[in-house]
């Protein structure tokens, strides 16, 4: 009794986008189908931006894993994915992306809470009397 495992062919690209504290994992493929967790998606504006500007909307769709972080964060970590995954595929399209700035990671955070604020940066109300 031999169990057939199918050959996995497929080839993809993988790009790591972050933002605050979403992590995206993002594998563009030449299948025109994309998921976000394992949910067929429709591919908003937003997140083809990348791939319209090299002008491959049409050819690729991705398979995305994210967690952590809000909605927009996860939004903005896979779109960073995307891009990085496309400039794997072909490092011709580094230029255009970065010029575009779709290659730079947004830095910022949430601000820690410091002892004696409400949060990072909101003092206790003052009261005159």
């Amino acid at each position: 009794m031999t169990d057939k495992k199918e050959s996995t062919t497929k080839e993809y690209w993988v790009g790591i986008g972050r933002r605050k504290s979403a992590v995206a994992v993002v594998k563009l493929s030449q299948e025109k189908t994309s998921s976000i967790n394992g949910v067929t998606a429709e591919v908003s504006q937003y997140l083809a931006t990348p791939l319209e500007l090299v002008g491959e909307k049409s050819n690729f769709g991705f398979v995305a894993k994210v967690n952590g972080g809000g909605k927009v964060s996860q939004l903005t970590a896979i779109r960073l994915g995307i891009a990085r995954a496309l400039e794997k595929y072909n490092a011709e399209f580094r230029t255009t992306l970065k010029k575009a700035g779709f290659l730079t990671r947004d830095p910022r955070e949430k601000e820690r809470k410091k002892p004696g604020l409400r949060r990072a940066r909101r003092a206790p109300q003052w009261a005159k009397r």
